[in-house]
């Protein structure tokens, strides 16, 4: 077996910039209006391919059948990923629209559409011939929140299919609906915010390191893998790693969508290689610089040697 799967969430972003936002009643012009891919899969996707060219990326997810579901699977066809994998359904492309203000702030309106029907028996995994699988963004994928991503995980394990997971921040008590499935989960990729919703324990008062051996106690396999602004932990059995975020250049960071999937991008990539605990940690910091440099969630990244080369310039914290 060989290459990584990614499945979860597959959208577009209708990107309407304005000059302010109305009030209640009020009507505003868009300036401009543009759109992009997002989700977990068209992000992690085409940041594990332009990492490594070489590798074998596949797409799992499910679009509508309409022009968004048709430039989804476009755009990662562009990127030589194997879109076989993206079933269509009948509800629309998950999309959002988002009301940009010219140098101000971004609201959002989404649209859950097809993504939030995403499942088990959506995945043909006889033909699901890869080493590893990523499973991403719980809390936004109904179907899978309700007990198919345990499922797919669950499958995917007993065919001998190393498996990861990360999910969206979300400030709810619904953490508690992805336990079941961290028993079937290797790794585990978060944010310290998610980290401490998923056990009730608080980042700083409790500290990463007691967080992430508790998610290991809770289930996860192989490692857990925690990041923050200042810096990222990895536990696992062997012990734990801890690095500092980098000491960036003023004007350095162009935008920080996506920085969260380059990280797990990084990190997959690494544990797809059989690196050692710090390095996959390593992987991860250094992948994230492409987001960073580039307002959107995946211009700015390209292959790992030419971000290592970026990165020999900057210290870390």
């Amino acid at each position: 077996m060989k290459g990584i799967a990614v499945a979860g969430s597959i959208l577009i972003d209708r990107i309407n910039e304005i000059a302010r936002y109305p009030e209640a009643g009020e009507l505003t012009k868009i300036i401009s209006v543009g759109a992009a891919t997002g989700g977990c899969v068209p992000n992690v996707a085409i940041d594990l391919k332009r990492l490594d060219p070489a590798l074998e990326v596949r797409a799992l997810g499910k679009v509508g059948r309409d022009p968004n579901g048709d430039l989804a699977k476009n755009t990662l066809s562009v990127e030589e990923i194997d879109v076989s994998g993206i079933v269509e359904g009948e509800e629309l492309t998950s999309f959002t629209e988002v009301m940009s203000e010219v140098g101000g702030q971004r609201t959002f309106f989404t649209y859950p559409g097809a993504s939030d029907g995403f499942g088990y028996s959506d995945i043909d995994f006889d033909a699901l011939d890869v080493k590893m699988l990523h499973l991403g963004y719980y809390l936004l994928l109904k179907k899978v929140d309700e007990g198919d991503g345990e499922l797919i995980l669950k499958e995917a394990k007993a065919r001998g299919i190393t498996t990861s997971i990360d999910l969206v921040s979300e400030n709810s008590d619904r953490y508690s609906l992805i336990l079941p499935s961290l028993k079937y989960t290797d790794n585990l990729i978060i944010n310290e915010l998610e980290a401490g919703k998923l056990t009730g324990m608080d980042p700083e008062a409790d500290g990463l390191e007691a967080i992430a051996k508790k998610l290991l106690e809770l289930g996860v396999g192989e490692r857990v893998i925690i990041h923050e602004r200042d810096s990222a932990i990895l536990a696992s059995k062997r012990g734990v790693e801890r690095i500092g975020s980098y000491k960036l250049p003023s004007g350095f960071i162009k935008g920080t969508t996506g920085a969260g999937d380059a990280f797990c991008a990084g990190a997959l990539l690494a544990i797809y290689r059989d690196k050692s605990d710090k390095e996959i940690l390593e992987y991860a910091t250094v992948s994230a610089l492409g987001a960073l440099r580039a307002p959107d969630a995946v211009s700015g990244m390209t292959d790992l040697d030419s971000l290592i080369s970026l990165a020999d310039g900057l210290e870390r914290l």
